[in-house]
């Protein structure tokens, strides 16, 4: 976290333009730096590096100690890894070379937010990834990321593929990789009993040297019934897909996801062709159709009971959580005291070691 110090006249309470002022800076501020000073045109006039102004949250990310099911993985030191761009919140493309020399490039995913749905979310996704046997539509899981004498587990590294989402309008859509994402979801739903849950355009990436689409971002992933939402199923989100695919069309965007069922895109007469297509729109449709009737009959008892589902254990929470610190005061004057979550200003003084999230870009301002 950055603090951004200026005058009211800068700061209105109607207006939220911290961001705007603050990333022009973010680029070439020290990672050390806690608060910054602007003028009432937003320009930097200081900076300060007092840890005292330092606002930002404390994660305690777990040891690799108490991860028995990661302790397999191949790991990297977070100090190897080289910086090469930003895809994305809390995503960057980075280089590392690995034990013989030979240079490699990834995808770094991580964590820098302190709550629970974020932990979660992130911890049930590196036991996925590294859990999942290799498919060649699948994005391939590479290391996980670890940092300091405790090799605290910050997030993992996937392997990097040039290419494109189908996110963009402009890719000419293959028949061939709607078959491979229904064999992915048969795949992950029949034989892993895992369901993916974000299926979207913007989660396909096409590989450029192999022309195959590959599935990622796993972090909403359920195994059997855990963490299976009252949302679509992945056979529904396939549908979505396609249609959104053919057709471009925003229509379902405002609709929740809860309240997406097969049929209203099914039961749509024409689907208007808005992006390039190897294949008539009857062809996909028909496609579609047949293999959502093998998929109709008993899905959710298939699902369940899927003969090589994996578990893995509940997210262990690093042992600084117990350690009690002051919150407050009551008001006759006592010291309020809690565990939990807390500032890394506050972790530091109780002797625990701040470790990820410090530059300023990645915790936001």
């Amino acid at each position: 976290m950055v603090k951004i110090k200026g005058t009211a006249k800068l700061f209105k309470e109607d207006q939220d333009i911290e961001l705007s002022i603050f990333a022009p800076f973010a680029d070439y501020l020290s990672p050390e730096v806690r608060s910054i000073t602007v003028d009432d045109d937003g320009l930097l006039i200081g900076v300060s590096t007092d840890s005292g102004e330092d606002n930002s949250p404390y994660v305690a990310y777990p040891p690799l100690a108490i991860c028995d099911t990661l302790s397999y993985c191949r790991k990297i030191q977070k100090s190897e890894l080289q910086e090469l761009d930003r895809l994305g919140p809390f995503v960057d493309l980075v280089s590392y070379k690995d034990e013989g020399g030979t240079p490699h490039k990834v995808v770094f995913k991580f964590n820098v937010m302190d709550k629970p749905l974020r932990l979660q979310m992130a911890w049930d996704e590196i036991n996925i990834l590294s859990l999942l046997p290799p498919h060649p539509n699948i994005l391939p899981f590479d290391r996980i990321v670890v940092e300091g004498e405790e090799s605290r587990v910050l997030g993992f590294t996937t392997r990097y593929i040039p290419g494109q989402t189908l996110d963009n309008p402009k890719i000419p859509f293959r028949f061939e990789w709607l078959q491979q994402l229904t064999q992915v979801v048969d795949f992950l739903n029949l034989e892993l009993g895992i369901m993916h849950q974000d299926i979207a355009p913007r989660n396909l990436l096409i590989d450029a040297e192999t022309e195959k689409i590959l599935l990622f971002d796993f972090d909403r992933a359920a195994s059997g019934k855990k963490n299976l939402s009252n949302g679509p199923d992945d056979v529904t989100a396939v549908a979505f897909t396609l249609y959104k695919l053919i057709t471009n069309h925003e229509s379902f965007s405002h609709i929740p996801h809860w309240d997406r069922t097969i049929h209203r895109v099914q039961n749509i007469s024409e689907w208007p062709s808005h992006r390039p297509l190897d294949a008539k729109v009857a062809k996909f449709r028909n496609f579609l159709n047949e293999w959502i009737e093998t998929r109709s009959d008993g899905d959710m008892k298939r699902y369940l009971n899927a003969p090589r589902r994996f578990t893995w254990p509940d997210r262990p929470e690093a042992s600084e959580y117990s350690v009690p610190f002051q919150l407050g005061t009551f008001t006759d004057g006592k010291p309020y005291m809690t565990t939990g979550p807390r500032s890394r200003r506050t972790a530091m003084k109780l002797g625990s070691i701040a470790f990820a999230g410090n530059d300023p870009h990645r915790a936001g301002c």
